[in-house]
């Protein structure tokens, strides 16, 4: 096989791939889309309102500067959140791995800080802090930075010793070691953990926002829950789901285009 006729073969692969994992997608989608109309034929408004007038509420936000700074603000909070979470996770994860005694230090008080629901931190969070930000970025950290620290430290874990040891043998430098080795070895990881914190950081954000926030999307839903607008509310929480999918389509492309090797591997055997 070619080079070209190699490339041609993968880029096919990889399209077929992403019009599955649209289907896998869509198809929920259109299935639950159509029980919800049915069932607005049969409720009032406030109850099932028609889907129809949920898109045009979801374009009217996406159109109107005014109301779809909100979303921004709403998806910057959770970038900055996750990105915070995972450089400490990172960090944590290095230093538990190299040492045993701030494994076995940090370890039990992650475990610990897992297993503190998110209201809690919210609460936390307004008795320590004042400005609405700081308060937001604390709570997106808490809540996701043990998954992160577990995710890259099992990562670190796995890594074959004898390939390390191989690699060791001809004293390579820490950047070729970080970037050939390291970052290939743990980057799935990586990016199964940036996926599944993402769903989780899009929930408490919400949660964050509806206590002090005076914009975002938990703040908008706080609005339409008061004057009984479901259109609206349905509209709103659409562009964080929106968002979330479009971002968790992003790390999964990475993943297949940075991977397919693995794929191609597992075929042969």
């Amino acid at each position: 096989m070619t080079a070209a006729q190699y490339q041609e073969s993968s880029a096919s692969r990889l399209g077929t791939a992403a019009l599955r994992g649209a289907a896998s997608y869509i198809v929920p989608f259109a299935v639950i889309a159509g029980i919800w109309q049915i069932a607005s034929l049969f409720f009032p408004p406030f109850l099932f309102p028609s889907l129809v007038d949920v898109f045009w509420r979801f374009i009217g936000i996406v159109t109107d500067w005014s109301q779809f700074v909100d979303v921004l603000a709403t998806v910057l909070r959770i970038l900055a959140g996750l990105a915070g979470a995972f450089l400490i996770g990172a960090l944590l994860a290095v230093l538990m791995a190299r040492s045993r005694m701030a494994h076995d230090f940090l370890s039990p008080a992650l475990t610990l800080f897992q297993g503190i629901p998110a209201l809690s931190w919210v609460v936390f969070a307004i008795i320590w802090f004042h400005g609405i930000e700081s308060r937001i970025f604390f709570i997106m950290v808490m809540t996701t930075l043990p998954a992160f620290t577990f995710q890259v430290l099992g990562a670190l874990q796995a890594m074959s010793r004898d390939l390390t040891e191989m690699v060791m043998s001809f004293r390579p430098s820490r950047t070729k070691l970080f970037t050939a080795m390291i970052i290939p070895a743990i980057l799935p990881d990586i990016l199964t953990a940036w996926k599944v914190n993402l769903g989780n950081a899009s929930r408490v954000v919400v949660v964050a926002e509806l206590v002090g926030a005076t914009g975002g999307v938990g703040y908008q839903l706080l609005q339409q829950q008061q004057i009984f607008d479901m259109a609206g509310a349905l509209a709103w929480t659409l562009q964080l789901v929106f968002f979330v999918l479009v971002v968790q389509a992003i790390l999964t492309l990475i993943e297949r285009v940075a991977f397919r090797y693995r794929a191609i591997s597992e075929r042969t055997l």
